[in-house]
């Protein structure tokens, strides 16, 4: 596997499983495709989200008919309580060439990451389903070291427009970026004062 990113706006993402993973799955896509969840009951955890619901037994769902609900679908996440029932639904979608994820059963050809998101960044961390909790662990650690990453590539994000400016060697303006990235003191600054810390990396890196 490898980690992609994919824009799944105006794209189709169903959810077969109303019960709390499938609301947490529906979660994860609620602001990025248009999502319906498929089930028999639902969970309140899906009270909230903007999400479409479908109530059907799928348990007595004929072939035919499953394939019907798979129409127009981009992803599909099989998160029901039944494994049987899941890989039954992901063996239908590799006959459609639908991307599929199987949250019990066998595995899919997508796995959903734990996801570290700020303003200006994205990271995605996988344990190809070996270990969810090393994933959180490492979301919630990078959530707690890096407070002020949107700050620092805001910052960046500023500084770099000025180096095109006045510097036309690519190799000096990339030390210069990576210099700030290492000064303690810019990121202590960041979090309180967001003018002094670029001041500092003007005086230090740009016109030293």
């Amino acid at each position: 596997m490898i980690p992609l990113m994919l824009d799944l706006a105006g794209r189709r993402v169903l959810i077969f499983g109303g019960g709390d993973v499938g609301a947490r799955k529906a979660a994860y896509f609620e602001h990025e495709a248009e999502v319906t969840v498929i089930s028999r009951s639902f969970s309140p955890a899906l009270d909230d989200l903007a999400i479409r619901r479908q109530k059907v037994d799928l348990s007595t769902l004929a072939d035919e008919e499953l394939r019907t609900l798979l129409q127009d679908a981009f992803l599909v996440v099989a998160a029901t309580s039944d494994p049987g029932l899941n890989d039954r639904i992901g063996r239908m979608c590799a006959e459609r060439g639908i991307l599929f994820n199987n949250a019990a059963g066998e595995p899919g050809d997508v796995t959903i990451p734990s996801v570290v998101r700020g303003r200006n960044y994205l990271v995605a961390i996988s344990t190809r389903g070996k270990s969810p909790a090393v994933s959180r662990y490492l979301r919630m650690q990078l959530e707690a070291e890096y407070a002020d990453l949107d700050l620092m590539i805001d910052l960046q994000d500023e500084v770099r427009s000025m180096l095109k400016e006045i510097e036309p060697v690519q190799a000096k303006r990339s030390r210069a970026l990576w210099s700030i990235l290492g000064d303690e003191e810019i990121w202590r600054t960041l979090a309180s004062d967001y003018d002094r810390a670029r001041t500092l990396a003007i005086e230090r890196y740009l016109y030293a």
